[in-house]
């Protein structure tokens, strides 16, 4: 499949001022892609943009890619009913290392990393009106939209600060037109106003003609809004920020409507693997198979096969409940940051510990659980008479010395707590 063909069939291309996409096709590129540094974490919203890079890195392009040092000391207005708060100088270098290592992880291929600052922060004012302002009209400016409504009768104004934004990352393809030769900008859609200002800026300089692809926003079809939020917020690739487990959750949550899609935006999985898949996954989608693929794909990619392989363990011990004398002791320490735990003895007053672990929220409710068949310990529902914790409720890796015994208390589908014998 041609670099053109692909780029339609995973859905990347949005706008583009190339004529034809063909045209990617007859030549191998220098592009480059702007990642933005006002946080210290890409998102999987991000890491779209990175599959973007790695496609064309596959056909053959090279990749000049840009951690925004400079840009991110100001912000992006495009997409802000407000201004930005400013973030200082030391925040951003901080950031920028953050994501340059992401970033590289990610793409484990060879890529040149820049960041902007390094040819802003010896500019003067002067110099940038001068070489950078007087090539850019007004008019043209205040008509985009992010500009015109932040204006308009019922916006919130724009600073001047903000404002300028565009003729920075304008100016950024000028420079890296200058010194790498890259003729073509790759970004998100809502980057095609500041993509034009480089293309315009890069024209009326050196009389050359380069272009932009944007690929369009990746929308949540069970939601329809942005992809890429879970009830806890944003699903970052920072592992402090989501857990690993968290992280494989998201996908394999995913609704049956996009999976299809995200296999092709998310996963470097071929047609005719990704037609495989969904055709098991048609057969019953209750076993959510193609979701199982996607999670295993992204978590790999991110955080590698060994966090793979634990999460995947965890999740089979949590909502399966088998094979738990399997869990090693960093395994139960990953479980302990997703469920609430406690550490108790043998002996302990079962119905104590499910209120504890807010499994109920009275020793009543506790008790009418118990007795109903409500409760389970390790996949095994309580009798009804339960009263005391057994030494045989607990469970341990035999292999691991220094993995706890354990025990996972379950009520329902969902409600799970995890138990660590003193």
């Amino acid at each position: 499949m041609k670099l053109s063909e692909e780029l339609a069939w995973r859905g990347f291309n949005n706008q583009t001022t190339l004529t034809d996409l063909a045209q990617l096709d007859k030549d191998k590129w220098i592009f480059y892609h702007g990642y933005d540094a006002s946080v210290d974490s890409l998102t999987v919203g991000n890491l779209a943009a990175v599959m973007l890079d790695k496609l064309f890195l596959r056909h053959g392009s090279k990749a000049i890619l840009l951690a925004g040092g400079a840009t991110s000391l100001i912000g992006d207005p495009g997409g802000k009913d407000s201004e930005r708060v400013l973030q200082d100088e030391q925040t951003i270098s901080r950031n920028v290392r953050k994501v340059k290592q992401q970033i590289e992880s990610l793409v484990a291929s060879e890529v040149h990393m820049v960041n902007n600052l390094d040819w802003f922060k010896s500019m003067d004012v002067l110099e940038f009106l001068r070489d950078v302002g007087k090539h850019f009209s007004m008019t043209p400016l205040v008509q985009r939209d992010y500009i015109a409504n932040r204006m308009g009768e019922k916006g919130s104004g724009i600073s001047y600060t903000e404002f300028s934004y565009t003729l920075l990352q304008g100016y950024d393809f000028l420079h890296l037109y200058q010194k790498y030769g890259v003729e073509l900008q790759l970004a998100g859609s809502d980057q095609w106003g500041n993509a034009i200002s480089g293309i315009e800026l890069v024209r009326r300089v050196e009389g050359k003609e380069v272009h932009a692809l944007t690929m369009p926003l990746i929308i949540n079809k069970s939601t329809g809004k942005k992809f890429g939020k879970s009830e806890e917020g944003a699903i970052w690739l920072d592992a402090d920020k989501t857990s690993p487990y968290r992280f494989y959750q998201f996908w394999l949550n995913i609704g049956d409507e996009g999976v299809e899609d995200y296999l092709k935006i998310y996963t470097e999985l071929d047609k005719k693997q990704i037609d495989k898949i969904m055709e098991e996954f048609k057969e019953d989608p209750s076993k959510r198979y193609a979701q199982r693929r996607l999670a295993q794909e992204v978590t790999h990619l991110v955080h590698g096969a060994e966090r793979l392989e634990r999460v995947e363990k965890i999740t089979e011990a949590i909502f399966q409940q088998s094979n738990l004398d399997v869990l090693s002791h960093h395994e139960i320490e990953d479980m302990k940051k997703e469920l609430p735990f406690l550490e108790v003895h043998s002996g302990a007053d079962i119905v104590t510990e499910i209120v504890s672990l807010g499994l109920a929220s009275s020793k009543t409710e506790a008790r009418n659980f118990v007795q109903q068949g409500g409760i389970s310990i390790n996949g095994i529902k309580l009798p009804p008479t339960t009263q005391e914790l057994l030494e045989t409720d607990f469970v341990h890796h035999i292999g691991d010395q220094s993995a706890p015994h354990f025990a996972l208390v379950k009520r329902g589908k969902n409600k799970i707590g995890l138990l660590i014998k003193k």
